[in-house]
C-alpha cells in the first residue's frame, strides 16, 4: 500500500488548493487517508491567496468507503472519532471546497464527498451509504444528507442502503453539477466564479452562508456518534454483520 495516500499540491498559482484521493482503486477512507487529508486542510488554510479547494481521485472510483476492519469493535470508537474530527474540518473550511467524482462514492467515502461545497460528479457515478447492510448506519451521512436533499431522500438512502446513479443524484441535489470530465468541470467552476473574486471577502461570505449549517450539522454529529458507539455497538447485530462482512459469510441476525 502507498505510503501517501493523498496527494497535494497548489494549482492555479497557488490559489487552488488540489487534494487527490491516491490509493485506487478502493480509495478507503482508513486513518492514513483521513489524517492525510485534516492534515493538509489545516495546513493551507490560512494562505492569504487561496480561493477554494478541490477533492478528487486517482483510479475509475471515488472512494469504496471507510475501513470495515477499523469498524470493528475494538477500533471504531477511534476510527469514528477521527473521520468526524474530518468532517467537521471540512466544514469549518473558510473556502469552498469542490469535490470531482467518478465511479463508486459509497459509505465514508460519500460522507466526506457531502462535507463539501459543491460535488461535480461523471455520468458513472454512484452515490450511496450501505452501512444498514452491514446492520450499522452512517453517523456523518446521518447528519450531512437531509441537510443536502431533504429529509426523506435522505432517509431512502440511508434506510435502504441502495446507490443513486449521477442523473437521480442531480436531480435530487446530491451533486450539482454532471459533466463526463467532473475534475475539469470543477477547474472551469473555480476559473469563472471563483478565482475573479477577493480572497479574503471570500472568506467572509463562506462564513455567512455555512454558519448556522455548520453549527446544525457538527450538533447533531456529536449526538449520533454518541447513538453509535454507546447503543448500536452494544448490538449483537451491529458486530454480526461486520464480522460477516469480514468473514465473507451470511450473517445471522437475531434483531437485538
Amino acid at each position: 500500500m502507498s505510503e501517501n495516500p493523498l496527494k497535494v499540491w497548489l494549482d492555479r498559482d497557488g490559489t487552488l488548493l488540489r487534494l487527490r484521493l491516491a490509493r485506487p482503486k478502493a480509495n478507503i477512507v482508513d486513518a492514513a487517508m483521513i489524517a492525510a487529508l485534516r492534515q493538509a486542510l489545516a495546513e493551507h488554510r490560512d494562505i492569504p491567496e487561496l480561493r477554494a479547494a478541490l477533492l478528487d481521485h486517482e483510479g475509475p472510483h471515488f472512494s469504496f468507503g471507510a475501513s470495515v476492519d477499523e469498524h470493528m469493535p475494538d477500533q471504531c470508537a477511534d476510527m469514528l472519532k477521527s473521520l468526524h474530527a474530518l468532517i467537521r474540518d471540512m466544514l469549518d473550511f473558510p473556502l469552498p471546497l469542490l469535490v470531482a467524482i467518478k465511479g463508486q462514492c459509497l459509505g465514508g467515502g460519500l460522507e466526506v464527498a457531502a462535507a463539501g461545497s459543491m460535488l461535480f460528479a461523471a455520468p458513472d457515478a454512484k452515490l450511496g451509504q450501505p452501512e444498514i447492510k452491514l446492520a450499522v448506519f452512517a453517523p456523518a451521512a446521518s447528519c450531512l444528507l437531509p441537510e443536502r436533499i431533504g429529509q426523506a431522500k435522505a432517509e431512502d438512502l440511508l434506510f435502504s442502503g441502495r446507490s443513486m446513479g449521477a442523473d437521480e443524484a442531480l436531480a435530487t441535489g446530491l451533486i450539482d453539477n454532471l459533466s463526463d470530465d467532473p475534475e475539469a468541470a470543477a477547474l472551469a467552476y473555480f476559473d469563472k466564479s471563483l478565482a475573479p473574486s477577493s480572497a479574503s471577502t471570500l472568506r467572509f461570505a463562506v462564513r455567512a452562508a455555512r454558519e448556522e449549517y455548520r453549527r446544525r450539522v457538527t450538533a447533531k454529529l456529536e449526538r449520533v456518534e454518541t447513538l453509535y458507539l454507546a447503543e448500536l455497538m452494544q448490538t449483537h447485530d451491529a458486530v454480526e454483520g461486520l464480522t460477516a462482512f469480514v468473514e465473507k459469510r451470511p450473517a445471522s441476525w437475531k434483531n437485538c
